[in-house]
């Protein structure tokens, strides 16, 4: 299993046009693990700045923001992006997660 976030190229390429878009370039994508949901878990993205003790995952300029207690939920975990005719978005491949729920965004591990 790899270690931390892996971003693939989609991914990469969406968090660079959100920080453009917005101008906050050298931030980036942090993903959190907060309590929540029908399944105990779920994932909050949001563009923001690197803090003390954040794990930092970097693909082409693009940073994934991680912070320790989340990256226990994380680890080995790819970050994507779909777009799709009815639903766009970052999707996480999570190996850690035993069970989601029936809308798909909480989960247990």
């Amino acid at each position: 299993m790899a270690a931390g976030v892996v971003i693939s190229d989609r991914a990469a390429e969406k968090i660079r046009e959100l920080l453009r878009a917005q101008n906050k370039e050298g931030q980036g994508l942090r993903v959190k693990v907060m309590g929540g949901g029908c399944s105990g878990l779920q994932y909050k993205l949001d563009l923001d700045q690197q803090r003390a003790g954040d794990r930092v995952f970097e693909k082409d300029g693009a940073k994934v923001l991680v912070d320790m207690k989340s990256l226990l939920y994380l680890n080995g975990t790819e970050l994507d992006y779909k777009e799709a005719l009815m639903q766009s978005g970052f999707v996480l491949q999570n190996p850690n997660v035993k069970r989601s729920c029936g809308c798909g965004v909480s989960f247990s591990v």
